[in-house]
């Protein structure tokens, strides 16, 4: 039907929904956080909801960072915090360690605009 809107209270809604009302995730991830899923894990997660699978198939054979998740995923960066935690949790996501201290500057601008890059092309 062409001049019916959609009721806009359903996107505040499904967010909160998802987390089962959590606000705070399981373990505190940065946003330039790099998480990948094994392919076993992308199966497993089938099992653990739509979400969390989508999540896991955009992880699949390419490291992201909890940002790109997000962007990628069309999820609030809160709702995708708390799921991404759950599923390291789980064991669905692998966290990797950051970049020490030592790394160069130059190298931590690249990702940055790099996550940077990927949520402007969505």
């Amino acid at each position: 039907m062409e001049g019916r809107r959609e009721d806009p209270r359903g996107a505040l809604v499904r967010p909160y929904a998802v987390t089962r009302g959590r606000t705070e995730p399981r373990q505190d991830i940065a946003l330039e956080a790099v998480l990948s899923a094994s392919p076993a894990a992308v199966v497993e997660s089938r099992f653990a909801g739509h979400d969390k699978h989508r999540i896991a198939t955009i992880c699949e054979g390419r490291a992201q960072s909890l940002a790109e998740i997000a962007a990628y995923a069309r999820l609030p960066l809160g709702v995708a915090r708390v799921l991404v935690a759950d599923m390291v949790a789980d064991s669905l996501l692998t966290l990797h360690s950051a970049a020490p201290p030592s790394e160069a500057y130059e190298e931590r601008m690249e990702l940055l605009e790099r996550v940077l890059s990927g949520l402007r092309r969505l």
